[in-house]
This record gives C-alpha cells, sequence and structure tokens, in this order.
C-alpha cells in the first residue's frame, strides 16, 4: 500500500514537472512572439492618443477602454479563429501573409519619412478634434478599432509565424496570452499619455514648489514626448518590416539581402563584450534601410493610387493627418490650476 502511494506521489510529483516545464515554454513562447512584434506595438501606442485628442477629458479614458476591449474582440473572435485555421489548413500561406504584413509596415514608414523629408505639415495643420455627443464619440471609436483591426493583424500573424513549431493548442493559448499582454500594454501606455497632461496641471496646482515644478514640465515636456514616440515607431516599422522581407525573399529562395547583412554582422560580432549588440545593431539599421527603400517603392506604386479609390487614405484610415473630420475647432480647454 505504502509502496502504491510512493508510486502516485512520484507520478503527481512528474507530472507537476512536466506541467511546469509547459508554462515556462508557454511563457517563453509568448515572449518571443511578443518581441518580434515590437515595431507594431510602438506604432499602435503611437498612434492611437489621436483618436482622443480633442475630447472632453472626463470622456478619454471611457474612450479608450472601450477601444481596448474592441481591439480585443479583434484579436481573440477573428484575427486568431482565423490563424489557426489557416496555420492547421494552408500553412504555406502565412509566409505570404507576413510578407504582405511587412510590405505594409514598410509603406507606413516610409510615407512618414517621406512627409518628414519634404516638410509636409499636414499634420499640424489638420490636427483631429472631437464631435461633441454620445453618435460622434461613437464613431471615433469605432474608427480607432477598424484601425486597430489592421495592427493587431500584424501583431498576430508576427507571434503566429514565431510559433510554427509548436502544437495548434499551444499556438493559441500562446496568442491568446500575446493578445491580452500586448493591448493592455498599449492601451495602458495610451492612457498613460493621454493623462499625462492632466497629472502635471494636477501637480502643479499644489503648494510644493517641487511638485508644481514637475508639473510644469510634465505639461511642456508631452509634445516632445509624443513626437519621440512617433519617431521610435517609424523607426521600429521599417525595422520589422524590412526584417520580415528579408527574411521572406530568404525563404522563397532570395538570399542575396540575408547574406549580405550576415556578412556585415560578421566584423563587429566578434568585439568583446559587445559584439552581440554590434551585431544586432547593424542587422537592425540594414533592415530599417531595406524597409525604407521597399516602403518607398510601394509608395510610388501604391500613393497615387490611394488619392483616387473610394477606400484611400484620402477618406480617412491610419494616417495620423486624417484620422477624423475636423468637425469642432474649439477643443476642451484645460487650465493650470
Amino acid at each position: 500500500m505504502s509502496g502504491g502511494l510512493v508510486a502516485l506521489l512520484d507520478d503527481v510529483a512528474a507530472l507537476a514537472r512536466i506541467a511546469a516545464a509547459s508554462v515556462d515554454d508557454v511563457a517563453a513562447g509568448a515572449a518571443k512572439a511578443g518581441a518580434k512584434a515590437a515595431g507594431v506595438v510602438i506604432d499602435d501606442a503611437a498612434v492611437t492618443p489621436q483618436y482622443v485628442s480633442g475630447a472632453d477629458p472626463s470622456r478619454e479614458l471611457p474612450m479608450i477602454k472601450r477601444i481596448f476591449w474592441g481591439s480585443i474582440r479583434n484579436k481573440l473572435l477573428i484575427i486568431l479563429p482565423a490563424l489557426l485555421l489557416i496555420s492547421a489548413f494552408i500553412p504555406g500561406v502565412i509566409p505570404y501573409i507576413l510578407m504582405l504584413g511587412g510590405t505594409y509596415l514598410c509603406y507606413e514608414g516610409a510615407e512618414k519619412v517621406w512627409h518628414k523629408l519634404r516638410g509636409s505639415h499636414h499634420e499640424d495643420e489638420e490636427s483631429p478634434s472631437v464631435e461633441r455627443g454620445p453618435d460622434a464619440e461613437a464613431k471615433v471609436v469605432k474608427g480607432a478599432i477598424t484601425t486597430d483591426f489592421i495592427l493587431s493583424c500584424e501583431i498576430m500573424v508576427i507571434s503566429m509565424n514565431e510559433l510554427a513549431a509548436e502544437s495548434i493548442w499551444v499556438r493559441a493559448f500562446i496568442l491568446v496570452m500575446v493578445a491580452f499582454a500586448i493591448t493592455v500594454l498599449v492601451y495602458g501606455a495610451v492612457a498613460l499619455i493621454v493623462k499625462m497632461d492632466d497629472i502635471g496641471i494636477h501637480l502643479a496646482a499644489k503648494d510644493s514648489a517641487r511638485s508644481q515644478r514637475f508639473g510644469r514640465l510634465l505639461v511642456r515636456g508631452m509634445p516632445a514626448v509624443l513626437a519621440a514616440i512617433t519617431f521610435v515607431g517609424t523607426i521600429a516599422m521599417l525595422w520589422v518590416g524590412g526584417h520580415i522581407m528579408v527574411q521572406g525573399v530568404h525563404d522563397l529562395g532570395w538570399h542575396a539581402p540575408y547574406d549580405l547583412i550576415h556578412a556585415l554582422e560578421h566584423p563587429v560580432a566578434g568585439v568583446a563584450i559587445v559584439g552581440g549588440f554590434l551585431a544586432w545593431l547593424v542587422d537592425t539599421l540594414c533592415s530599417a534601410v531595406i524597409g525604407l527603400a521597399w516602403g518607398l517603392v510601394v509608395l510610388a506604386v501604391v500613393g497615387p493610387l490611394l488619392k483616387v479609390l473610394p477606400f484611400g487614405k484620402a477618406k480617412g484610415s491610419h494616417d495620423e493627418g486624417a484620422v477624423k473630420e475636423q468637425t469642432d475647432s474649439h477643443q476642451p480647454e484645460r487650465h493650470e490650476g
């Protein structure tokens, strides 16, 4: 009897070790999948604050909450089932979907660089504002969720590609984790960004001179923070998009770009202590340059079409300067105490 109990306890312990290892594998898979989607995540966090720009401050967080749950529905109820079905029945399509998403990232990044180099100020001239009323708010939220769907597709496809060796159930579980973690990260950051000036105004109204200085610093620093996020998001899009394209064409049989990047990495990879970082930096810069070049090609071809097609950017899309209509130029004022 005691022998049977000991054997049972041994089996339980073995199962516990297997379960713990599985949890570690899932966590590692989620981290790996999420890391590869970092460029799109940064872009998502950079794009979303504009949707609540001009809203009544009391409506900012409720709007972000609605967009958050819309993003979760996009990922879990539409994108995830579609990707699992594709991976189960036609997995050969995933690399092409991934390259299509990479092309989109390169195009978006190149478009932002092009507008910057041309000195275009349409983003300042057409800063979005929000019409008053629940109907207008619902329209803005719907537009944000639509844009989020595009970015969520890219995030989930990139993550799925990193999990090709896993079983379909492990893939599903990891992608659910990635969906929740990334959405919480993005919209938590967005909520912090859009309320930062309110926090600054609150601190500036306190009696403490230190709090007042810090509060005024927050309010004055927000434009620089938003500009930095936009810059990092652009570089991240070009880097991730370029890397996807290089890896994609390598897998399809054109090895020259991939081999060139690795040849450039080789001289710095052996540098003591910082060799790994320098190799990553070379890979990142080369991928960003390739992403920019490919994006400019796509921009030259697609850009003129988007101006005339009914679903083009002129009708409203991801572009920061044309997210919402200019329906009310009088935004709610926020006073420093």
